[in-house]
């Protein structure tokens, strides 16, 4: 779907480069963006084959992973309103050898800029390899801090850090996360997340219910991701 004029305008505002890209160069960007819309839950990218183009995220919210040999789901972070994804462009970048998935969390529309159009910008204009390079030293620092924590980090403080960030990102003490969910998210097997949740109820930092939780104790909580 090709950008009508409130969308186009949301595009040039949210494009850290864009005033530093030529006329020409600008025409040609909005002749080839375009508008797609995902359902919650829906695949946004599959793998390294899918190569889609660079996204920017105008509404919604999405979920980058990677999978295990094993079939494991680990969560790298989360795209909001504005976040753009550099990892759905892989193919301009060499040497990127693993596979990262992206997944529609909610109904969101995403701004896809194809990826031989991004590639000739970031070849040709300096102040978009300028921005490649920082959206990657970005993304994979973000990366190295979900390893950091999988190998260093025990399981309690990793799963108390899981929902107060959900916490943060939903804006509410009510979370409708499953455990299943929440075990895909992590990477973990569904009964050591069960496991975990009913210690964590049992001492009165939260309470379970059918297909989610409550935060009763938020600062109890952060003590033990933090400490």
């Amino acid at each position: 779907m090709a950008l009508n004029q409130l969308t186009l305008q949301f595009f040039k505002d949210a494009l850290p480069f864009w005033k530093k890209l030529t006329k020409e160069q600008q025409n040609f960007l909005e002749e080839m963006a375009a508008l797609k819309t995902f359902k919650r839950g829906e695949p946004i990218k599959r793998d390294s084959e899918d190569c889609s183009g660079l996204m920017l995220v105008k509404s919604g919210q999405v979920r980058a992973y990677i999978l295990s040999e094993t079939g494991k789901e680990i969560t790298l972070y989360h795209l909001f309103e504005r976040d753009i994804c550099i990892f759905s462009a892989s193919c301009v970048m060499r040497n990127i050898n693993f596979d990262v998935y992206i997944d529609a969390e909610k109904d969101s529309e995403i701004i896809i800029v194809p990826t031989s159009v991004y590639n000739q910008l970031n070849q040709n204009n300096i102040a978009v390899s300028d921005y490649t390079n920082q959206l990657l030293a970005a993304r994979f620092s973000d990366v190295m801090w979900i390893m950091e924590q999988v190998l260093f980090m025990s399981f309690d403080k990793r799963l108390a850090l899981f929902l107060t960030e959900q916490s943060d990102i939903e804006d509410s003490e009510e979370l409708d996360l499953t455990h299943e969910a929440i075990a895909k998210n992590m990477g973990s097997a569904r009964e050591v997340v069960t496991r975990m949740l009913n210690y964590f109820q049992s001492i009165g930092l939260i309470k379970l219910r059918r297909g989610g939780l409550t935060i009763l104790e938020r600062k109890k909580l952060e003590k033990i991701a933090f400490e």
